[in-house]
């Protein structure tokens, strides 16, 4: 009887370690469902995806919010999506520079379950959470010329600090620097390899809406 009772123990604790096992994605499995969201968001956005070279001839992206007929996203070998909605101020055509402190007012939204996650913009679901919409996220745009670039935030908005903490700036938003000026507008679709640490080690794509780009006053 208790040969019996050892043996069915054993079985149901192979069975529960079977389950365990058999419930746990591997790190490929979780890039392929984030790459089939990403396409689902895009198919679902009617978004026209162009090609790297093509957008590179003019560096112009169609924007229903810019007044044309369909949404138009470039699409990078490292998984980005960048819209250019508003490249900036084109009286100045002030690039951004090594050093420069920049001010990101953006919404940030979850890709697969379309849920905003974060954001220091108006909302009207949080129209009366005063510190959300307080002050910009700032970072310090680091580009020598030399290696990578790479941003740190200086100063984290509410929402982002209470959520994320990190100080290293998506290296999806630093992609689109070098094509925009001072006061840009965009979107962005990030995948998780190119987002903040959170979006790495979970493995979420995010989608922003970039509201401005702009230099901080000195």
């Amino acid at each position: 009887m208790k040969k019996l009772i050892f043996v069915l123990i054993s079985l149901w604790v192979a069975g529960t370690l079977f389950q365990s096992c058999d419930n746990t994605k591997t790190y490929a499995e979780l890039l392929e469902e984030e790459r089939d969201a990403v396409k689902a968001f895009i198919k679902d956005s009617a978004i026209r995806v162009i090609s790297l070279e093509e957008f590179e001839k003019d560096t112009i992206t169609a924007s229903k919010e810019a007044g044309d007929d369909f949404d138009e996203f470039v699409a990078f070998s490292n998984g980005v999506y960048l819209q250019i909605i508003n490249r900036g101020d084109k009286e100045t055509k002030a690039h951004f520079v090594n050093g420069d402190e920049i001010c990101a007012r953006y919404l940030e939204k979850n890709v697969a379950t379309r849920e905003t996650a974060c954001f220091n913009i108006f909302q009207p679901d949080w129209q009366d959470a005063g510190r959300v919409y307080t002050q910009p996220a700032v970072f310090r745009y680091v580009n020598n010329g030399t290696s990578s670039a790479y941003g740190i935030f200086t100063e984290m908005d509410y929402l982002w600090s209470s959520y994320y903490q990190s100080t290293a700036v998506p290296a999806g938003w630093l992609l689109s620097l070098p094509y925009l000026w001072n006061g840009a507008r965009i979107r962005l679709i990030i995948p998780s390899k190119m987002g903040h640490s959170s979006a790495q080690q979970h493995v979420t794509p995010y989608y922003y809406y970039i509201q401005s780009f702009s230099k901080a006053q000195s």
